[in-house]
């Protein structure tokens, strides 16, 4: 069975919404699944999953300061995330207000660890978004995008 985290950072609970929505999708596609607030992540944290995803309401085309702090402290474990996989999520007050570059923020990160980072060719490219709350396609985008990564991860473990 693989483990995912599914971390966020959300002041509105729209981001948290999402997260929840992934989750139920990796649940449904078998995987153990732990969902946590960004801010009781610490580096340490992520080293037992299978995959991180991370969720970030979008700040000026960019994550979070929490989701960015999590990022930079885990510096210390540069190397050791290498061939985990890892997703990125984000919601934003309106269309053309910075999803993808938040979600790209994230997942150069990731990248930078040596992680594993799946592309979705129907739907949110780089991973999922909402514009404000998660209307039904986003939920739809949220619950395929947790089962990818429960695939994924399934396959490699």
């Amino acid at each position: 069975m693989s483990t995912i985290l599914v971390t966020y950072y959300s002041r509105t609970g729209n981001t948290k919404a999402m997260a929840h929505h992934i989750a139920a999708g990796a649940r449904e596609a078998g995987a153990k699944v732990d969902l946590l607030p960004v801010e009781s992540v610490s580096p340490e944290t992520l080293l037992p999953y299978r995959a991180i995803i991370i969720g970030s309401p979008d700040y000026y085309g960019l994550m979070a300061a929490p989701v960015k702090k999590l990022l930079d402290d885990s510096v210390k474990l540069h190397g050791q995330l290498a061939g985990k996989i890892g997703g990125a999520f984000s919601s934003s007050a309106n269309i053309g207000g910075g999803n993808e570059t938040t979600i790209i923020s994230i997942l150069l990160a990731m990248l930078v660890h040596g992680m594993i980072i799946p592309g979705v060719a129907v739907g949110d490219h780089y991973g999922p978004v909402a514009i404000n709350a998660p209307d039904e396609r986003a939920i739809r985008q949220c619950h395929n995008y947790g089962k990818l990564i429960a695939n994924l991860s399934a396959k490699l473990t």
